[in-house]
């Protein structure tokens, strides 16, 4: 598939990045030159200066032969034109990056059909959602939901004392035998990440992500040496739109929240939608603030400003303090190793949910895909389809690469967690492990 991305940000490179390495062909579009030269030093793709609402920067970029344009500027309304160009020269299929909630609305829809947009697409959203995750499964690292929810990823970083650690994979299958409630299916070592197989024991400090059946989630979290309760008291530092869907969802909820920002405006707008939460006005790094309003005695402290420096400092701060657990969203992927080492427990980036839902609609036959900020394996739900290879096939026997573990499927609303002997059926969901350049080959088996 040939491909233009418009806007080299940090949603726009991680997409093209995740593209290309399937073997698309990409072409990025940005007016920023020096964001430009930084995909073009990273990325095996063609980059074009300029903007993306040109039809002569479009052509220079390809349009004539381009199947999809994903349209991931921070401006909504560049965005929309994007895509209109687009559709008027002939592209199949858009994806448009829109923030503003009244463009994204139903009422919206007439809209978006008129500027030929067909899959909409808002990190702001998709980060919130992400860390809402994450405070249901404290202490884990990642969260992906698959299967309707009853297949669910959980990724975290072993402590020196949790049960499984010093235990091979065999052994750990031995003891729930005859029906297994999750299974093992990536570690990242130091730089290495792996799809492990029987023989690989477990280390502390070892980033696992385990798939496990909904109702087994519990259990997991003991055996990984995460067991705690969810966080009732919650400080939100910053508050831009992320913090006020997080802020909203958790009042709902009933926990406490927290919100500090700095700009006075945007404080009496919180303050006001608000009607549970308590803002105060501040810089979130005034240690003087943070000290006053107690912030080492929440349960979690999520740092979500587009200042990386900030955020990083405020979660420090609140670790020292004594803060359960803090979260930080970072922009610059190459803080992710200083964070780890620095004791703040989750890093995540809009990056990463923005590019699952574009790459869901690349794929086409691919329902649900959950990248990470380290390692390239991902987590792909696939459906069986009639007459594939996998009707009524027996998953030891499929011919899928090394690099693919089939982890579990669901039948009539059922989790199973799949074994070599397993035998799959058409509409069954099936969730696995992959890289990406092995996504074709799941297709093919599947589809």
């Amino acid at each position: 598939m040939y491909v233009i991305v418009v806007g080299a940000g940090e949603v726009g490179s991680y997409v093209a990045d995740r593209l290309s390495r399937e073997h698309h062909d990409v072409a990025v579009i940005d007016r920023d030159r020096v964001a430009l030269r930084d995909v073009e030093e990273h990325l095996d793709v063609l980059t074009v200066l300029g903007s993306g609402t040109n039809p002569e920067i479009l052509r220079a970029a390809g349009i004539e032969k381009a199947e999809m344009v994903v349209a991931v500027t921070s401006q909504d309304e560049v965005n929309l034109v994007c895509c209109l160009v687009a559709k008027q020269a002939g592209v199949g299929r858009t994806i448009c990056r829109l923030e503003d909630p009244e463009l994204r609305s139903r009422q919206s829809a007439a809209l978006h059909t008129a500027m030929g947009v067909d899959l909409i697409i808002d990190p702001d959203h998709e980060t919130s959602q992400e860390i809402l995750e994450l405070l249901e499964y404290p202490g884990a690292s990642e969260v992906a939901e698959m299967a309707g929810g009853e297949v669910v990823v959980i990724g975290a970083r072993l402590p020196a004392d949790a049960p499984v650690v010093g235990r091979s994979l065999m052994e750990i299958a031995r003891d729930h035998e005859p029906e297994w409630e999750f299974l093992f299916g990536v570690i990242t070592r130091g730089s290495e990440t792996i799809i492990p197989r029987g023989d690989v024991t477990l280390e502390a400090d070892d980033l696992v992500r385990v798939l496990c059946k909904r109702k087994a989630r519990r259990q997991l979290m003991r055996l990984l040496g995460l067991a705690r309760q969810a966080p009732r008291r919650i400080m939100l530092l910053g508050g831009g739109r992320t913090a006020e869907l997080v802020a909203v969802a958790l009042e709902s909820r009933g926990s406490e929240v927290v919100i500090v920002e700095r700009d006075d405006e945007r404080a009496n707008e919180l303050a006001e939608r608000l009607g549970g939460a308590l803002v105060l006005k501040g810089e979130i790094t005034d240690s003087d603030l943070l000290e006053e309003s107690d912030v080492g005695s929440f349960d979690a402290v999520l740092a979500l400003t587009g200042e990386d420096d900030a955020n990083i400092l405020a979660c420090l701060y609140a670790k020292l303090e004594g803060a359960k657990e803090t979260i930080a969203v970072v922009h610059r992927l190459s803080l992710l190793p200083l964070l780890s080492e620095a004791g703040i427990d989750v890093a995540l980036s809009p990056r990463t949910a923005s590019a699952n839902g574009v790459l869901r609609f690349v794929r086409g036959d691919i329902s649900a895909v959950a990248t990470f900020l380290q390692g390239e394996v991902e987590v792909l739900e696939v459906e069986v389809r009639e007459g594939s290879e996998a009707d009524g096939g027996i998953i030891a026997e499929l011919r899928l690469p090394k690099d693919v573990l089939v982890g579990a499927y669901v039948r009539d609303g059922k989790a199973q967690i799949a074994r070599g002997r397993s035998e799959l059926r058409d509409r069954d969901h099936v969730v696995l492990f992959a890289v990406p350049g092995s996504v074709e080959s799941v297709r093919r088996v599947f589809s």
